[in-house]
């Protein structure tokens, strides 16, 4: 498995797949090419689909056509065999002859990957793959899971989980103080603010709620606005992990030390769904990416909470399975409906697998792993209508 760095992202909404990954690709293409006179840029199959509610093309252009004139193909229609986000850059001479061309897929979370499956990021740096592996040899060494994450990356970890928190954090405190409509055609209005506000007026278990639904509203709804998020696991699920982590602590006064500690156990539950399944949307529907997102928000409270192992691996468990066979169908394209709400049920649905867990020894018959290898046979037979091309489920019905 990569690095927690190459899973938590720290960049620019709304969406790691199509505008992220796009992005990345487009500079590593400008990076490798000289004397160029135009570029094209071909988008396929889900990629297109949606790529201009997602500002797929604004990306792209931004990096490309300073350097030269720039044209975009679309093409909805054509599926290459890898993975649906497939793009092709061709770099031209004046005359128009192809100096040189890449065939390249944003696999999810802005993780790319070449045509025969190679990633184009940074080597694998953990030797044991799944979370059923992990739990044996943290067990042998009497050790918990953000501790094998310490073992395997090294000490530099913890700056650059710091790092990730306080983006975080100013995401949910940012999205807190704004309000108006979101970009886009469907002219939606923000929440953030008012679910805020409201869930003051509340005791206890539905003020808890309320706050918990305003800080994943937050951070949402700065990722479909533009602006710096951390891809937990992706951007269209950004908001759940950090209103998890902001609520305990700002409810329970955890330490920003404990709370980056949940934040490397939370991410060795996501990169082993990214290693062993997918966490594209394109690719294996919203359960890879919001189902995902619950997962790693529940193993990091139940962390926090002082859970063992198995307690753990439980709450992550119910955290995705509860999601299995949630469809991608947003609404013109864009990572606003229905993700944004989704975002905040699942934040909650977190916090409910962590007591449910907690109430147990952690014994249960459906580990992690199956789980993740079902949701990924579950992905597969989905059809392609309702894996972010908007062209079925809520996207169609309700579609401009």
């Amino acid at each position: 498995m990569k690095s927690l760095t190459e899973l938590y992202r720290i960049g620019i909404g709304p969406s790691s797949s199509h505008t992220m990954g796009p992005r990345k690709a487009a500079e590593m293409f400008v990076a490798r090419t000289h004397n160029v006179a135009a570029f094209e840029t071909t988008l396929y199959g889900s990629l297109a689909a949606t790529g201009r509610g997602h500002l797929t093309d604004k990306t792209i252009l931004d990096v490309l056509q300073p350097v030269a004139p720039t044209t975009i193909v679309w093409h909805p229609e054509i599926v290459l065999p890898f993975h649906t986000n497939g793009m092709k850059f061709r770099a031209l001479s004046d005359n128009k002859e192809i100096i040189s061309e890449w065939t390249v897929y944003s696999i999810g979370g802005g993780a790319l990957a070449e045509e025969d499956g190679s990633a184009t990021d940074t080597p694998d740096v953990y030797q044991l793959n799944s979370i059923t592996e992990i739990m044996q040899w943290c067990k042998t060494k009497g050790y918990a899971f953000w501790e094998y994450v310490e073992e395997c990356e090294g000490s530099k970890i913890w700056e650059y989980l710091a790092q990730v928190w306080q983006t975080m954090k100013s995401a949910v405190e940012r999205g807190l103080d704004q309000e108006g409509v979101l970009p886009g055609p469907l002219h939606l209005r923000r929440k953030a603010a008012t679910y805020n506000i409201k869930a003051k007026g509340y005791q206890d278990n539905l003020r808890n709620r309320g706050l918990v639904f305003s800080y994943a509203l937050a951070v949402s709804e700065e990722n479909a606005s533009g602006g710096m998020i951390v891809t937990a696991p992706t951007c269209g699920s950004c908001g759940v992990l950090p209103a998890v982590l902001y609520h305990l602590q700002k409810s329970k006064d955890f330490s920003d030390t404990r709370i980056c500690r949940a934040l490397a156990t939370a991410g060795l539950f996501g990169n082993a769904a990214k290693h062993n399944a997918s966490i594209s949307g394109a690719e294996v529907g919203c359960q890879g990416e919001v189902g995902v997102a619950c997962a790693m928000a529940a193993a990091a409270a139940n962390q926090l909470f002082g859970g063992s192992t198995t307690q753990i691996e439980y709450a992550a468990e119910m955290g995705l399975e509860h999601h299995l066979g949630m469809t991608c169908d947003p609404v013109c394209g864009m990572v606003q409906i229905p993700c944004i709400e989704r975002n905040a049920m699942a934040a909650v649905r977190a916090l409910d697998a962590n007591i449910y867990s907690t109430f147990s020894d952690g014994q249960h018959s459906v580990s992690f792993d199956k789980v993740v290898e079902v949701m990924k046979q579950t992905g597969h037979d989905i059809p392609s209508l309702y894996k972010e091309t908007s062209e079925g489920g809520l996207a169609k019905e309700y579609g401009m």
